[in-house]
C-alpha cells in the first residue's frame, strides 16, 4: 500500500466526524446510531440528507455549507477519498457533516425507518455490463433499500454523465410508478441550473471538461410497488 494512502487510512482513525463500522453492527443489526443520527450524533432534531458513493465528498460539503440546519452523511467504502470529504469538513468547521465507510447495499443496518429526508446519487458507477445492472444504484434491489430509509415524501436526485444509466433509470421509475419530479438531459445548457445543482464533484469536472452532457433528474418512490 503507497504510504500516503496509508497516512490518511491512519488519520482517519483520529478524525470524529467518520465512521468506519465494525463486524458486529452488521451482524446483531445493532449500530447504535441506528434511527437517531440527529439526535445522538448530531445533536439536534434537523432532517437528515445522505450523498450515496460520495467519493470525495463534494456534494455533502457544500449542501453542508449552504444549509446548516440540516445534517448530511455522505457514504462511500473507498478510504482515502473519503479522507478528503472528512478533511474539507474539519478544515470548514462543518458540524453538520458526517461520513460513514460501508457498502452501500448495507445501508439498511445504519438507518432507521424513514430517517431519512433525501439521498443523493451523484456520478455512481454505471456498471455498464449487463451481469452488474443489479449493481446499479437505481436498480430495483438498491430502491427497495432506500424504502427502508426513507421517509414516504422523501426525494432521490441522481447525476450522472451516463445516458445509459439515466435512461435505465427513467425505465425504472416508470416501470414502479415511481413519481418523476424533473428530469434534464443537459443541465449546463438548460438554464435550470441552481445553487445546489451548480456543485460541482470532482468527477462531473472532469467529465463535463471532456464534453460530456451531465444528466440530472428527482423522483419521488412508490411506496405501494
Amino acid at each position: 500500500m503507497p504510504k500516503r494512502k496509508m497516512q490518511r487510512f491512519a488519520e482517519l482513525e483520529t478524525f470524529g466526524n467518520i465512521i468506519q463500522p465494525k463486524l458486529k453492527d452488521f451482524i446483531n443489526d445493532n449500530f447504535k446510531y441506528k434511527g437517531k443520527w440527529a439526535v445522538d450524533f448530531f445533536r439536534n432534531s434537523n432532517p437528515v440528507i445522505l450523498e450515496l458513493a460520495c467519493g470525495k465528498g463534494e456534494y455533502t460539503t457544500a449542501l453542508a455549507e449552504k444549509y446548516p440546519g440540516i445534517n448530511f452523511i455522505g457514504i462511500d467504502i473507498k478510504g482515502e477519498r473519503i479522507w478528503k470529504g472528512c478533511k474539507t469538513a474539519i478544515e470548514k468547521d462543518l458540524q453538520n457533516v458526517a461520513f460513514l465507510r460501508i457498502k452501500i447495499e448495507n445501508i439498511k443496518h445504519f438507518f432507521g425507518r424513514n430517517e431519512i429526508s433525501e439521498l443523493w446519487i451523484t456520478f455512481p458507477d454505471p456498471q455498464p455490463k449487463k451481469p452488474n445492472i443489479k449493481k446499479r444504484l437505481t436498480s430495483p434491489q438498491f430502491i427497495e433499500c432506500y424504502k427502508k430509509i426513507l421517509k414516504p415524501e422523501g426525494i432521490i436526485h441522481l447525476k450522472t454523465d451516463n445516458a445509459g444509466l439515466f435512461d435505465y433509470t427513467l425505465e425504472i421509475i416508470e416501470e414502479a410508478k415511481h413519481e418523476l419530479l424533473f428530469k434534464i438531459y443537459d443541465l449546463y445548457n438548460s438554464g435550470d441550473i441552481d445553487d445546489i445543482l451548480s456543485v460541482k464533484t470532482y468527477y462531473e469536472q472532469m467529465f463535463s471538461g471532456q464534453g460530456y452532457k451531465i444528466c440530472y433528474l428527482k423522483f419521488r418512490l412508490n411506496h405501494s410497488f
